[in-house]
């Protein structure tokens, strides 16, 4: 892995992963159900100032944002094991265009959305095409949840050759020690900052 202080920052991208309405925002499905974490509310505040440096350096902030494909009836497609994890998931969840599938308002919008079924931002999403039609080559990667998204994004990035970065406190699972797991177990295909390292890495850069 390279070290990041040497990427060159027009060709880096912001990418978060499931920062959305249904996820995170009291009215979203997981806030009417009574998931929630503080760990997980915290992150758009502690992420936005990342998003505006990397544009100011002339880098892109890209949100990949997890989406239940409707049926013809409006019924959302879930995985099976999806439904027995959240049975809570109906009608109108996390579906295409909605307040639930949107980008929280903190970092909206986004100057790419990708719209992603499965836990990777790359799984059957045109994340590497616009990477390539904007000449993407480097990822700081930050959102939820570090053991879920956040890390098959990871791994899947590496097995491309693609270089990333872990926001260590720019991601977050419902468990604390799965989250401090899940760091350790990607330190061999991640490099990894805490926000302020970074948001100091993006304002010192040339």
């Amino acid at each position: 892995m390279s070290e990041p202080r040497t990427w060159d920052l027009r060709r880096t991208a912001l990418l978060t992963v499931d920062l959305q309405n249904d996820f995170i925002h009291p009215e979203g499905a997981y806030g009417r159900a009574g998931q929630r974490a503080d760990s997980i509310a915290d992150l758009p505040g502690r992420i936005a100032p990342l998003a505006r440096a990397i544009r100011k350096r002339g880098g892109h902030y890209i949100s990949a944002q997890f989406t239940l494909v409707p049926d013809a009836s409006g019924a959302p497609l879930i995985a099976s094991h999806l439904k027995k994890l959240r049975p809570f998931l109906g009608k109108g969840d996390f579906a295409p265009g909605s307040f639930g599938n949107t980008l929280v308002d903190e970092l909206y919008p986004a100057d790419f959305v990708i719209e992603k079924v499965a836990y990777s931002a790359f799984y059957q999403t045109r994340l590497e095409f616009i990477m390539r039609a904007v000449g993407i080559d480097t990822l700081i990667v930050g959102g939820i949840v570090t053991n879920g998204g956040v890390a098959s994004t990871l791994r899947d990035a590496h097995l491309r050759n693609i270089e990333t970065v872990l926001l260590t406190d720019g991601s977050a699972a419902f468990d604390s020690e799965v989250h401090d797991a899940t760091l350790l177990s990607l330190a061999t295909v991640t490099g990894q900052m805490s926000c302020v390292e970074a948001l100091d890495w993006l304002e010192q850069a040339s």
